[in-house]
């Protein structure tokens, strides 16, 4: 695999996906310092920066602020698509169909429900407990006594498994029951994520990019795990960034330097320096 310092078409790209978690963020969750720079420096050239993550629309807007309005979002691993300031994609799962898996959920036993609507991530009050962890993820959150009669706009379902073994209970119960009927992802060691069939964030990816009338193969995307694949494989440089898994090695075609070392800023100001050549 090459460093960030080979791709010679940086010049061509008109998109920079990044995943957030271990990837655009720091082991502390801080961003970049100078990202707001890099985010106008971006669009002032042309490139539309769009931040990839399974986190909510809410959560997102509230993490970019000002900014956001020069940017782009996507949601929950492609449910939902946010461009300059408007809402240009949404995709919500059917309620019948949460509550099956919610059920399926607690008759396994292993991992928190955590339903994630268009307006609050919704969690039983028993599992308040992590309500610290949750709230680095969601910053609106409506806890009940039981999510038995929710009815709510829901475009993510996912599970919080405390022990940090969601790939383990992924391979051995979640994949075959779930698969052919969901996009279904691990999203590091704590998340499941459960998405319709036809949303996941290389699928958003592509629909960002037919929005806004480019080429996929004129897109950058970095990441660091399994819910960033697809988005890897559908751009035309594709990076995973130095302290992702071995396993991500195969899905990317450049290295970026760490998300300690912060290393989609580095990709991008490489990028910008090509623009300015």
């Amino acid at each position: 695999m090459q460093g960030f310092e080979a791709d010679a078409g940086l010049a061509s790209v008109k998109l920079v996906a990044s995943d957030m978690d271990c990837t655009l963020l720091a082991d502390d969750g801080s961003m970049p310092p100078n990202m707001p720079e890099l985010i106008e420096a971006l669009a002032d050239a042309g490139v539309t920066f769009c931040a990839a993550s399974g986190r909510p629309l809410y959560t997102l807007r509230a993490m970019f602020g000002d900014y956001v309005d020069r940017m782009a979002l996507l949601s929950d691993n492609g449910a939902a698509i946010w461009c300059a300031g408007e809402l240009v994609f949404k995709d919500l799962i059917d309620v019948a169909t949460y509550h099956e898996l919610i059920d399926f959920t607690l008759a396994d036993g292993r991992g928190c429900p955590v339903v994630c609507g268009i307006e609050s991530g919704y969690l039983r009050t028993c599992d308040r407990v992590h309500d610290a962890f949750f709230r680095r993820f969601f910053t609106e959150i409506t806890y009940l006594d039981d999510l038995d009669s929710l009815d709510a706009d829901v475009n993510k379902y996912t599970v919080y498994f405390p022990e940090g073994d969601s790939e383990e209970v992924f391979a051995r119960t979640y994949r075959d029951a779930w698969a052919g009927r969901f996009s279904v992802t691990t999203a590091g060691p704590e998340w499941i994520d459960f998405m319709n069939p036809h949303v996941d964030k290389g699928r958003g990816i592509k629909r960002l990019c037919d929005h806004l009338g480019i080429s996929t193969a004129d897109a950058l995307a970095l990441g660091d795990t399994y819910n960033d694949v697809q988005m890897l494989e559908a751009v035309g440089h594709s990076y995973v960034v130095a302290n992702a898994g071995e396993h991500m090695r195969a899905h990317a075609r450049f290295m970026a330097p760490s998300n300690n070392e912060r290393g989609v800023a580095r990709v991008i100001e490489a990028l910008l320096a090509a623009k300015a050549r």
